[in-house]
């Protein structure tokens, strides 16, 4: 059954944007506005260390019961958030922070949930709406702000602390949509219908998670340096704010047809396609100027086919959560190490980075002429 899974991963991806953007702020005020990043960070960090707790629930525990564990410790992470903000020390919202990370990953894990409830020949179209549920939470999440502090205030609370009940309130929901969740039991520390892919099948796994890791790597270090750009140009919060979205879009909307040619095509054309994509991106992302809005709706669907192409090919929990793991500890290195190169070089030397990142392995993808992993 679909539905708990998709409800439950909007509302965390709801839960995290809220969370996030209003982190920064209290940071910024109660800090400094030079440690406003350190919250995310730590948010970053919680999706990799929570990825691998999943993991290692899924083992003892089975898939279902992981998830909703994730969820809890989301749960309590947003508890933390609220607390610092109605005055509570500030190193509660780091705390805060992390263990919603722990959530995050059980919500984008939860993709394979929705891969074992269907037939093998839908498991990519499964995914892929998991995928596509986030755009339901970025886009409500940003609009529920607003009324959130008006329903904080009405509390007698500060106004702050409205965005992070509301990022309570989801993760919480996401919770009770989580316990609708069924999985089977595990045996042996492997999930059942899920099994471990072969010896010689381990190289097919290990270029798709290079591909995920690779289109994840890029997409965040051609994104974080996206408002700096923005900002040494001149340019306004509004075009910004255009650009982001174009983005998201991209990253989203599209998901549904990823997922459809995974199944009909097969994976490794959609990595191909999305590596290619990734390529012709980041070089308009280098031209800049007008190309600029529609390359990033380029990189997001790139990102996109990378990830779900990806996804696919990974067919043990432990793989799919070693995977997460280090793709999101790699987020947190671009997201740090990306403004510090764009001083150097500007976007141009980010394209080229992306470049060697990327052709390496759409050769290696290309000539990878073996079998695909087995959907189940």
């Amino acid at each position: 059954m679909l539905i708990p899974v998709v409800l439950a991963a909007a509302l965390m991806n709801a839960a995290m944007i809220a969370a996030s953007a209003v982190s920064t702020i209290l940071i910024s005020d109660r800090l400094s506005p030079g440690l406003a990043g350190l919250p995310n960070t730590a948010g970053v960090l919680g999706t990799a260390a929570g990825a691998l707790g999943v993991g290692w629930w899924t083992a003892r525990l089975g898939r279902a019961q992981a998830i909703r564990i994730g969820y809890a410790v989301g749960v309590a992470g947003g508890a933390l958030a609220v607390l610092t903000a109605v005055g509570a020390h500030v190193s509660l919202l780091f705390a805060g922070m992390f263990l919603l990370g722990a959530g995050n990953a059980a919500s984008l894990l939860s993709r394979y949930a929705a891969a074992d409830a269907v037939p093998a020949a839908r498991r990519g179209a499964a995914m892929s709406t998991v995928v596509w549920a986030s755009t339901a939470g970025a886009v409500s999440g940003p609009f529920l702000m607003a009324p959130s502090q008006s329903f904080a205030a009405a509390l007698g609370l500060p106004v702050i602390a409205g965005p992070f009940l509301l990022a309570l309130a989801a993760v919480f929901s996401a919770l009770v949509a989580s316990s609708y969740f069924r999985g089977a039991h595990p045996v042996e520390g492997a999930v059942p219908d899920r099994p471990r892919p072969a010896a010689a099948r381990r190289t097919s796994v290990m270029l798709a998670a290079g591909v995920m890791v690779v289109g994840h790597l890029v997409m965040v270090a051609l994104m974080s340096s996206v408002p700096v750009h923005t900002h040494q140009h001149g340019e306004g919060l509004g075009l910004l704010g255009v650009m982001l979205s174009a983005h998201t879009l991209g990253m989203f909307a599209l998901s549904p047809l990823t997922g459809w040619c995974v199944d009909r095509v097969g994976s490794r054309p959609v990595m191909l396609a999305g590596l290619g994509l990734l390529l012709v991106s980041a070089l308009l992302v280098a031209q800049g100027g007008a190309a600029l809005t529609p390359a990033l709706f380029l990189l997001g669907y790139a990102w996109n086919l990378c990830y779900l192409g990806g996804s696919s090919q990974l067919v043990a929990a432990d793989q799919e959560s070693k995977v997460e793991s280090f793709i999101w500890a790699v987020a947190a290195f671009a997201t740090g190490t990306s403004p510090w190169l764009f001083t150097l070089g500007g976007f141009p030397l980010l394209s080229v980075i992306s470049a060697a990142l990327a052709v390496p392995l759409l050769v290696l993808v290309g000539r990878r002429t073996a079998p695909e992993v087995a959907s189940r």
